[in-house]
């Protein structure tokens, strides 16, 4: 038996910011880089400020040492997630609390692993970005006793066949949503762009602004991509067409249906169109608006993302059927493995299972996502962590491939 003898902990930074999305939503404009304007948020000094995250190393009784990164997602703080990122108080409430826990444990054993250090006696919860983190060294220890993938590690949890098969990899633009389009082009992402539409400025009066970058995009991809590249076009919205337009779920659907619409024989996907500011509601009102949009018969489709943060809210909104995609949004989620259970559920339900994530992560919290993406066979995953496009579709993609050729060769072997 291969066993946990101690544990260390190393400061980590983040690939993008923590930004305070209310002060944003409040209609503040660039400063170069930076916002013009005060947080709105409790735990920001400032209303963007750089991701911060901590490494655990989990080191095993045969000397080598499995790490995980414990961050939190871009916009924390909003839509009934974690607070902001506090580096010194995780690392306290691991030293005290999470670390003791896993000396001694077998290091192969890791949902028995997950469950003893997540499960607090007195019934206080465990911050998400320790789940996270600590799932990712936890998933990695695994791999390492049993000598294979981490992807065979999260299969063997779940009764999963080995995947052989890629998933599709979505890019993200950022700020530069017409440069960093092209770049997704030229590397000929499978889905694109996000967008980053959270300002006025960027959705226009009545969207128009945001229907002419729509359109821009689909007719982009023609002029630069390959003969017969159509990617799928998936735009994050922001809450703006209930900022916007109406927070109505008849008339968010008859404006998404114009965005489909404008861009005739593309798959569309719409992140967020409302934020409905609670829970039930999100859950109640997108139910209606997937609904309509079926009701209506247009292509387009939404995605879950705001109020849909841990298992349980991935469950619930299956399970009133409030999306056609669901963003898993692996730092919210918290532990990997539940990550994988709410990939499962999404899939089981007839509804798209979207790994996800945020541009805050680290290179190693992406790349262990990948292997819980592809283990699962989730519908899409994100290409991260950053917003400079070329990074995350590197890291998750050579990652996928790694991943894939290692299953591939095992399994060569083992018919000889």
């Amino acid at each position: 038996m291969s066993q946990i003898v101690d544990a260390i902990l190393a400061p980590a930074s983040g690939s993008y910011f923590y930004d305070d999305q209310a002060a944003i939503r409040s209609g503040l404009t660039h400063d170069g880089f930076a916002y013009d304007g005060a947080p709105l948020t409790p735990g920001f000094d400032k209303v963007r400020i750089p991701s911060a995250a901590l490494g655990i190393g989990l080191v095993l009784d045969d000397g080598a040492v499995v790490w995980g990164d414990m961050v939190s997602v871009q916009y924390s703080g909003a839509a009934g997630r974690d607070p902001l990122f506090d580096r010194d108080a995780i690392a306290e409430m691991c030293r005290e609390v999470i670390i003791p826990q896993l000396i001694g444990r077998d290091s192969a054993d890791v949902a028995g692993n997950c469950e003893a250090c997540f499960a607090r006696e007195d019934g206080a919860p465990v911050p998400m970005a320790i789940r996270y983190g600590v799932s990712q060294a936890l998933i990695s220890a695994a791999a390492h006793a049993k000598k294979c993938t981490m992807a065979e590690v999260i299969c063997g949890v779940f009764g999963e066949p080995l995947p052989s098969e890629p998933i599709p990899i979505f890019s993200q633009s950022g700020d530069e949503r017409k440069l960093n389009v092209d770049k997704m082009i030229l590397k000929e992402v499978d889905i694109l762009p996000h967008g980053l539409i959270n300002s006025r400025e960027k959705f226009g009066q009545d969207g128009a602004v945001f229907l002419d970058y729509i359109r821009w995009v689909a007719a982009r991809t023609q002029e630069l991509g390959q003969p017969g590249y159509k990617p799928k076009l998936h735009f994050d919205l922001y809450g703006w067409i209930g900022l916007g337009i109406s927070k109505d779920p008849v008339e968010v659907a008859a404006f998404m249906a114009r965005c489909a619409e404008a861009v005739p024989g593309y798959e569309l996907l719409i992140e967020s169109p409302v934020d409905y500011g609670d829970r039930a509601e999100q859950i109640g009102k997108y139910a209606e608006l997937v609904t309509e949009l079926d009701r209506i018969g247009t292509p387009a489709q939404v995605v879950a993302d705001e109020h849909c943060n841990n298992l349980a809210d991935v469950l619930d909104f299956c399970d009133a059927r409030a999306a056609h995609v669901i963003q898993v949004k692996t730092p919210d989620v918290g532990s990997l493995l539940d990550t994988a259970r709410a990939i499962a559920y999404a899939k089981d339900s007839g509804i798209g299972a979207y790994c996800g994530g945020t541009s805050a992560e680290t290179d190693l919290s992406a790349r262990i996502c990948v292997h819980v993406a592809l283990a699962m066979q989730a519908t899409m995953m994100l290409a991260k962590p950053g917003m400079g496009v070329d990074e995350g579709i590197c890291i998750v993609g050579n990652e996928q491939n790694r991943a894939l050729a290692q299953l591939r060769h095992k399994a060569a072997q083992a018919q000889r």
